[in-house]
């Protein structure tokens, strides 16, 4: 009896050794394939790291050229840069380009220059992509095109701000700014009931304060 116990055991464990073996390679092969795919993704990160070093290298030095150039001509060279079609960042999302064309459109509208801020900010949502500064800037194009009475392309400004941007905080103000436009037209109608709209929409809103005080305005 204990002799065909152990044969039992001995047989089992040469039937199943082979398959065991096999799964343990088979998992080895796994783990090897798997290795060489982390390798493969690692050199193609090192590459694309490469070409991006090389990108931003080629972008600081035309930045660099450009402030250079300011030195040495007049302070409108962010200007002259938005008119260049030579000069382009397209494909290239750069922090530090962004900011350079971003903050000279602020300091322009700020210093009441409004046709160098409109070339600016208009050369920004063409080259750039910025979930914060885009939007920000269709509103600043629409405010500039409404204060020099460029009523079609004011709303068309704020309303691409609206359907691209639905999201963001000034969408309840561009609203408002659309019913400025109508008002300026003398489109009374419409200029009423996009007030109502921003009020009934955006309660909490300082553009629903606004909004209200020109309905009464108007009564």
């Amino acid at each position: 009896m204990l002799l065909k116990s152990l044969f039992n055991k001995n047989f089992y464990l040469i039937l199943f050794f082979p398959l065991l073996v096999f799964t343990d390679d088979n998992q080895n092969i796994k783990t090897d394939i798997l290795f060489l795919k982390i390798q493969e993704l690692e050199s193609e990160i090192a590459e694309l790291r490469n070409k991006i070093e090389s990108q931003n290298y080629l972008i600081n030095k035309l930045i660099n050229e450009s402030l250079a150039d300011s030195e040495n001509k007049d302070s409108n060279n962010l200007e002259s840069l938005t008119l260049n079609a030579d000069i382009r960042f397209e494909g290239i999302d750069d922090p530090k380009s962004k900011d350079q064309i971003y903050s000279a459109a602020i300091f322009a509208l700020e210093e009441q220059n409004f046709d160098k801020a409109f070339n600016l900010f208009m050369y920004f949502v063409e080259s750039f992509i910025d979930d914060e500064k885009i939007p920000l800037s269709y509103f600043w194009l629409g405010e500039i095109s409404l204060i020099n009475n460029d009523l079609e392309n004011s709303k068309n400004f704020f309303m691409e701000l609206i359907s691209l941007h639905p999201n963001h905080y000034r969408v309840p103000l561009s609203h408002k700014k659309i019913g400025d436009i109508y008002l300026k037209s003398n489109d009374i109608k419409n200029a009423k009931d996009k007030y109502n709209f921003v009020i009934r929409e955006y309660p909490n809103n300082t553009a629903s304060s606004l909004a209200l005080q020109l309905l009464k305005n108007m009564e």
